[in-house]
This record gives structure tokens, C-alpha cells and sequence, in this order.
């Protein structure tokens, strides 16, 4: 769980979260094995109310949060419930181009007016493709990259759709976000928490 605790600590880093007095409600988007939402949940030096979804249970951490399992993308959750809603390499996975904008209305709506969110997504134009460790599959023709990840005995059906930066831009404008792209602290902050001796 040690690569999970650094990328908590480093949405954590990002997000400047450690200024934050009050009990911040927290809600992570596609939990995984739970390592961000335990972090947060268990955090030694603040309080995190900390929720957690994901379609599938495969949480190897199970104390600190509340996970509730869905079955699509909608989260079953007032609207403006959270301080804080994180999607950590999520929205590559929940479908076509109609399901990732609604994957970003529903973490729009469930958020405060003034809440933070933590959006990270594999580049498309990545050379290696990070799920299957392909060179240039994101960058194919939809139809032909699942006939190259077999063709290299990878997977039979490659079910992500990597956005580019010009794709991922509307949409947050669309759903009403406003962002900053962090590309460079977040490389920064990797390093620094992740170093040797860290």
C-alpha cells in the first residue's frame, strides 16, 4: 500500500489540505483497494469524513471510511454533500464519451459550491499506454485497439478510453468546473514524496 499512501499524500500536497481546520467531508470516486480512502480516513492530523464508491469490492483496506458499491455513475449522494471529491484514474474507465460527462456532472453535483476536486487521467498520448504497458495503443482508432491487445496477448477487450487534453478541457467546462492543470507540481510532488529518504 506504500505507492497508494504517496499518491494520497500527494492529492493531499496538491489539494493544500493541511490548511484545512474543519472536518472535511471526503468522497473518493473509484476506491480500488482502499489505500486513499484509508489515509484520509485515518489521518493522524486532521479530521477526514471520509465515503468511498466503486462498481467493484476490491479493497484490500477496509477501516477509516464508508464504502458503498454501485453499479454505474450515479452516486447515491445529496447534491453538494462534499468538501472534497477525488477521481483518481477513473474516468478512463466508466465508458464513452456520454458516460465520462456524466461521470463529471455527478462529481460537479455532489460537491460544494466552493469544493475542491482531484481529477488525474492518463494522457492519451502517453507513448506507452499505462493499463497494458502498450506503445501507442491509446493513440489507435478506437476500433482497432482491442485487436492490437490481443494480437499482443495483453487482454481481449482494451475498456478504456484516455482523454487528451483538448478532449478532458470542455468537458470540466461543461460540467461546470473550474480547473488548473498541475501537471508539472504533481511531477514535482511525486518526486519529493517518493525520493529515497522521503
Amino acid at each position: 500500500m506504500t505507492g497508494r499512501n504517496a499518491k494520497a499524500r500527494k492529492i493531499e500536497a496538491l489539494l493544500g489540505l493541511a490548511a484545512a481546520a474543519h472536518p472535511v467531508r471526503l468522497l473518493e470516486v473509484g476506491t480500488g483497494s482502499g489505500g486513499i480512502a484509508h489515509h484520509f480516513g485515518t489521518h493522524p492530523g486532521r479530521r477526514f469524513e471520509v465515503d468511498a464508491v466503486d462498481v467493484n469490492d476490491s479493497r484490500q483496506i477496509h477501516d477509516g471510511y464508508r464504502f458503498t458499491q454501485v453499479s454505474d455513475i450515479q452516486l447515491p449522494f445529496p447534491d453538494g454533500q462534499f468538501d472534497v471529491v477525488i477521481s483518481n484514474h477513473v474516468i478512463e474507465h466508466v465508458g464513452d464519451r456520454a458516460a465520462q460527462r456524466g461521470h463529471l456532472a455527478e462529481l460537479r453535483r455532489v460537491l460544494k459550491p466552493d469544493g475542491l476536486g482531484y481529477l488525474a487521467v492518463p494522457n492519451r498520448w502517453q507513448p506507452v499506454e499505462p493499463h497494458y504497458g502498450l506503445a501507442f495503443l491509446s493513440w489507435l482508432p478506437v476500433a482497432w485497439r482491442t485487436p492490437y491487445l490481443r494480437w499482443r496477448r495483453r487482454g481481449d477487450d482494451y475498456d478504456c478510453r484516455p482523454l487528451s487534453v483538448r478532449e478532458l478541457e470542455p468537458l470540466l467546462a461543461e460540467a461546470g468546473f473550474d480547473f488548473v492543470q498541475q501537471h508539472g507540481r504533481a511531477l514535482r510532488t511525486t518526486f519529493e514524496l517518493e525520493r529515497p529518504g522521503a
